[in-house]
């Protein structure tokens, strides 16, 4: 799915509940939580990316 760096863990690591969001300026994000700590996790990425994630199958929230 979709994978982030946790800034508690300091590792990267795949996404819990991951959903892909839209940002304000027209920029999609993935937000969820990390799996070992429960962290909220965000990454960054491209319509490409995004849509990749939703077919692996991260919720689409926007």
């Amino acid at each position: 799915m979709v994978e982030a760096r946790c800034m508690k863990c300091k590792a990267p690591k795949q996404m819990k509940h991951a959903e892909i969001v839209m940002t304000a300026r027209g920029g999609y994000m993935g937000k969820g939580k990390c799996p070992d700590c429960g962290t909220t996790m965000c990454a960054m990425m491209s319509k490409d990316n995004a849509e990749k994630a939703i077919k692996a199958g991260a919720k689409k929230a926007y």
